[in-house]
């Protein structure tokens, strides 16, 4: 083969997208519901319409890839179902914006029209993270393509959502949620972000009535008192059990509000008297439920303050607060403001203050819808991957509180349900009413508000297979095999498609949940646009290529668990690619005469063949196991091993003088020959799934079978070809080369000067497996003339020596090096050593230094002392070991 057909740089950028193009072009990513083979299904977590592929993308998504892959070459019918998801408020804040820079609100063009624009929005921009999946190599079927808002998607969400309320799991009412006065909607707990803020504690008097004393309440949010309906102590609290069933007196509004008891307080916290607010924070809410307590709601949606509190209102809450604080602090109520750390809720679209807020809303009842999720996990339907995770999500279930499903917004699956302006009552229906269901009358209006975006991608793995028809996707391929996806979206996504899919699919919705953590930043901090410390992986991969990136998010991940990005992981990758593909080059510089069809006999195959051929099988078994336990980074770290540390530092060098041999011995050549490209080959075929292109463009290349790597077959280990004993001998083989190479660079040999070694091997068996091996001695040890004997009592005089592998290795020194030379040598490097010594001494003697720089800069110099002490002892003793070799030698 010649020379030009792999060129010497590896050049990503010049073959990932033609490769990319040529799969989808040709179908490779389509599964055939009717192609009879055994289904592996796949959904894509929807990424958002909006979005832009981030580091957790292409680590969710690379790790998709390659159990899609794999199992696609395993032969499996494997279905990765794409799609994205609408992201009803993140979509409607980027057309809103678009107005406001047009000098226009929604309000202007009317719901209708303001519908239209974001689709029109959508259908600019909406394929940009799509396109960047493709760079990435993601292998979906991209004709089955989904929308969360698509035509299929829009009636599944219909069906479920009737057919709920039909079942009495959704109903219309008043509740506290968490609201963004920016985004002027309810919003989900999985979009509200805590952060800790520094902040304030401020200590109040509440006055208890008829008296003269006083409860001390701390807040960190004042301006909510004028909500206050109550004051909560816990039930075991000796300082408060006399007052409970007193009132005190709200400071300003002068009203009086009861003491209770209830076991949610905390009596450590603040002074272990807390205000309690049930229109404003959840856990008020919900021992305000518990005590019958009013609901008095003082901020609005707004932000502002609510009307009927004097001067307070209209006002900004925090200008509110601002001013309240003084007002407070004049009438003698402040007593005191301590700093205080708490977390504060933000609008994960927008970065507002959440506000908890009591508002009208639709919900679903979740405890019915519970109940069979956690049964399906404990009776190991769906297993967690790993186990642990199992905890994390019981618990969510078993704690669950019904969920908030309306949206004030317009962009989004809007709710069917029609009120009755004559008789008051609800209409909910899966076709459009004209007239009320209850009454008759044609005076209905459609809800304004629109569902959760997660309420649809609840239904996804069942919705994005043709439910609520019976379609061939649907019997086939649900329930999917694997949803992969992060440890962060446990309680919002994965709980909800188990409720869901249980209830419609009639069955789980995937078999294992396989959890990975998420990407930090090399310091271990969580990636964000506020520090600064994101990584954008397109860039990542116009730079180093896509299979460098995937290679670097595999290698290294653990199930479950967070992992750090380093750049120099990056470079490490890249270098992994170079190397396979400088061996590949080397391969097919050296086909020449080569015939795929002819193969060798076993008495054909030399040692470094046996060998290569066992270890070959091994890896295949070793990474089809962990594949099949999620083990993905220790699967890639075995074909990491394989490659560079077998295949390429030791197989191809022991070929090398068979394939240049010209002393016309054809047999031995064409028998390495064929080994370099069997091995190749199938070492591409398990790398594919984890560095899609360069296996293709390399497989391409070498003897193969096939129009495509990634429709190739996935290796499977023979195993008539593990040599244990084969390994045994080149393991030892190898220990002993390493070590020779060792003592010629201790000793300072020129490299490729060959010296005189002598090996002492008692093992009968051994030692006539490495006299018939000798040339590798020879050839990579730089070893001649080789000594192979029984061991003997006298050892030989003026050589240095070690022992590998129960082999007594001995490097006779005469001749190989000049010692009064390198004795001169060393004491130069001595003499420099102990100048560096006087210097770190004279630099950590200084108390002044010692006293001011930083600890860890003393440090970093007291182990550069230590160091340079341990050298120095070093090349002294090496001085007086060559020394002593002179002398005799001189004798």
């Amino acid at each position: 083969m010649a020379e030009e057909n792999i060129p010497k740089a590896y050049d990503p950028n010049a073959f990932e997208k033609k490769w990319y193009a040529y799969w989808e072009s040709n179908g490779f990513f389509h599964a055939s519901a009717d192609d009879g083979k055994t289904p592996y299904s796949i959904v894509i977590p929807p990424p958002n319409v909006t979005g832009q592929l981030h580091i957790g993308h292409a680590l969710d998504n690379t790790l998709q890839d390659i159990l899609i892959r794999w199992r696609r070459m395993q032969g499996y019918s494997a279905l990765w179902m794409p799609g994205c998801d609408h992201a009803g408020i993140a979509t409607q804040a980027r057309v809103e914006e678009q107005l406001r820079n047009e000098g226009k609100s929604r309000y202007d063009l009317g719901r209708e029209k303001f519908t239209e624009r974001v689709w029109e929005w959508k259908e600019e921009y909406g394929s940009r993270i799509m396109t960047q999946l493709r760079t990435l190599g993601s292998s979906l079927d991209w004709p089955r393509e989904r929308f969360t808002m698509d035509e299929g998607c829009s009636h599944a969400v219909r069906e479920a959502f009737v057919s709920l309320y039909e079942d009495g799991l959704i109903y219309q009412g008043t509740r506290i949620t968490n609201w963004c006065p920016s985004c002027n909607t309810a919003l989900s707990d999985i979009e509200v972000e805590h952060e800790t803020e520094a902040g304030n504690l401020w200590h109040l008097r509440y006055l208890v009535e008829g008296t003269e004393s006083y409860v001390e309440i701390a807040t960190t949010r004042p301006e909510t008192m004028f909500g206050d309906t109550g004051v909560a102590v816990h039930p075991d609290d000796d300082r408060y059990k006399a007052l409970v069933g007193k009132n005190v007196i709200l400071p300003i509004v002068n009203k009086p509000i009861p003491v209770f008891a209830d076991a949610y307080v905390d009596p450590a916290f603040g002074t272990g008297a807390v205000k309690v607010t049930p229109a404003h924070d959840p856990n008020d809410y919900e021992m305000g439920l518990r005590h019958d307590l009013p609901q008095v709601k003082v901020i609005e949606n707004d932000g502002t303050m609510s009307d009927g509190i004097g001067k307070y209102s209209g006002m900004d809450r925090y200008a509110c607060r601002k001013e309240l604080i003084k007002d407070l602090e004049a009438a003698g109520v402040l007593i005191k403001t301590e700093e205080h750390e708490h977390a504060v809720g933000h609008c994960s679209r927008c970065r507002s203050t959440v506000e908890p807020l009591v508002s009208k809303q639709w919900f679903v009842r979740m405890e019915a819808l519970a109940a069979p999720a956690m049964e399906a996990v404990r009776s190991g339907r769906t297993q967690f991957v790993p186990a642990r995770f199992d905890k994390i999500y019981m618990n969510w279930l078993e704690n669950i509180r019904d969920w908030c499903i309306s949206r004030q917004l317009w962009w989004g699956h809007r709710i069917p349900a029609w009120h009755c302006d004559d008789c008051g009552k609800t209409t909910v229906a899966r076709e459009d009413p004209t007239t009320c269901a209850h009454c008759g009358s044609d005076h209905i209006r459609q809800d304004e508000d629109v569902l959760d975006t997660w309420f649809s991608s609840a239904l996804w793995p069942f919705e994005t297979m043709g439910w609520p028809e019976q379609a061939p996707e649907l019997e086939k391929y649900y329930p999917t095999a694997t949803l992969v996806t992060g440890y962060d979206i446990i309680f919002f996504w994965v709980a909800r498609m188990m409720m869901m899919g249980l209830r419609f699919g009639k069955d789980v919705p995937f078999r294992r949940v396989f959890i990975h953590g998420l990407v930090r930043d090399s310091q271990g901090r969580k990636m964000s646009k506020s520090l600064g410390n994101g990584i954008d992986p397109v860039e990542v991969i116009d730079k180093y290529g896509a299979d460098t990136l995937r290679f670097m998010l595999v290698t290294g991940n653990t199930p479950g668990n967070d992992m750090r990005f380093y750049m120099e992981r990056v470079e490490s990758a890249r270098n992994f690619a170079n190397k396979l593909w400088n061996a590949s080059r080397f391969m097919l510089m050296n086909l020449e005469g080569y015939d795929a069809s002819i193969v060798p006999d076993a008495e054909d195959f030399a040692l470094s063949d046996r060998w290569i051929l066992s270890r070959y099988q091994k890896t295949i078994t070793g990474v089809t196991e962990n594949l099949e336990k999620f083990e993905l980074g220790e699967a890639a770290r075995a074909i990491y091993e394989f490659i560079w540390n077998e295949f390429c530092d030791w197989y191809i060098e022991l070929v090398k003088d068979r394939l240049y041999d010209k002393s016309g011995d054809v047999r031995s050549k064409r028998t390495a020959q064929y080994v370099l490209a069997h091995v190749l080959e199938g070492t591409l075929r398990l790398l594919h799934p984890f560095m899609p292109f360069i296996t293709e463009e390399i497989w391409q290349k070498v003897p193969h079978e096939g129009e495509s790597i990634m429709i190739a077959s996935f290796p499977v280990a023979d195993d008539s070809l593990v040599d244990a004993a084969s390994e045994s001998v080149m393991t030892a083989m190898m220990e002993v080369i390493r070590a020779i190479r060792n003592m010629r660079a201790e000793v300072g040999a020129t490299p490729g000067h060959k010296s005189p070694v002598i090996l002492y091997i008692a093992d009968n068996e051994l030692r006539g497996r490495f006299v018939e091996n000798e040339d590798y001695l020879v050839s990579l040890a730089s070893a001649f003339p080789v000594t192979i004997a029984e061991p003997v009592s006298e050892t030989p005089e003026n050589a240095t020596t070690s022992v590998a592998f129960g082999v007594e290795i001995y490097l006779p020194l005469k001749g190989l090096i000049d010692i009064d030379k390198e004795i001169a040598r060393l004491k130069a490097e001595l003499e420099k050593l102990r100048d560096e010594e006087k210097r770190l001494g004279g630099k950590l003697s200084n108390e002044s230094f010692v006293a001011k720089a930083p600890a860890a800069v003393v440090e970093k110099e007291r182990e550069k002392l230590t160091a340079a002490k341990e050298k120095a002892q070093s090349i002294e003793e090496r001085i007086g070991y060559l020394g002593h070799i002179g002398d005799k030698e001189s004798l």
